[in-house]
């Protein structure tokens, strides 16, 4: 039996399913720009903690679904009604400290809008940083957010260098959608 030492070699090798071949192939590590489908990838990531990425990967669209479709105004305006509505869907993942946590990281992002511009623009003003000091970073501001989340979110958004090996054929693709870690 083949040992696989990285994320790239499984996929490439064809060890994880089609949703894992989807997301390695088409969104993992590129850039995104947009502040929905950023803070999306956050939630995403609060999700995994503690899970497996494939059970993420099939509560993808629902949890989509249930966080308002990633609109950063309507999460951070949720209260008690929609956590106990959040709660209650069995396509979730249904821990009450990662949805308050989701709730406060809308609002933090909010407030980044307004000081920065868009969520985007304030990660991209905070480039580069040593993998250390995003997390810091990172932990001023949000709740959740611990060394492997902070690291997964910056990697699969392009903000830090790692997310497939050199020889993967996907990593061209990644350089050229211009990551940010590219340009330092």
């Amino acid at each position: 039996m083949a040992v696989f030492t990285s994320y790239c070699k499984a996929v490439n090798a064809g060890k994880f399913s089609d949703l894992h071949r989807y997301y390695h192939n088409l969104e993992y590590g590129f850039p995104i720009t947009e502040d929905h489908r950023l803070f999306g990838r956050l939630i995403l990531e609060i999700n995994q903690a503690g899970l497996s990425w494939n059970t993420i990967l099939k509560k993808k669209e629902t949890i989509e679904q249930a966080y308002a479709l990633y609109h950063i105004e309507s999460i951070a305006s949720f209260k008690e009604k929609d956590i106990e509505r959040l709660l209650a869907n069995p396509g979730i993942i249904r821990m009450r400290k990662k949805i308050e946590a989701i709730i406060f990281n809308a609002q933090q992002v909010l407030k980044l809008q307004q000081s920065h511009g868009s969520f985007h623009e304030w990660l991209n003003s905070q480039h580069p940083k040593t993998e250390e000091e995003w997390i810091k970073c990172f932990r001023k501001h949000f709740k959740f957010t611990g060394n492997e989340i902070t690291q997964e979110f910056l990697l699969s958004t392009g903000y830090l260098k790692g997310a497939h090996e050199n020889d993967c054929p996907i990593y061209a693709q990644t350089l050229k959608a211009h990551p940010k870690w590219a340009e330092s």
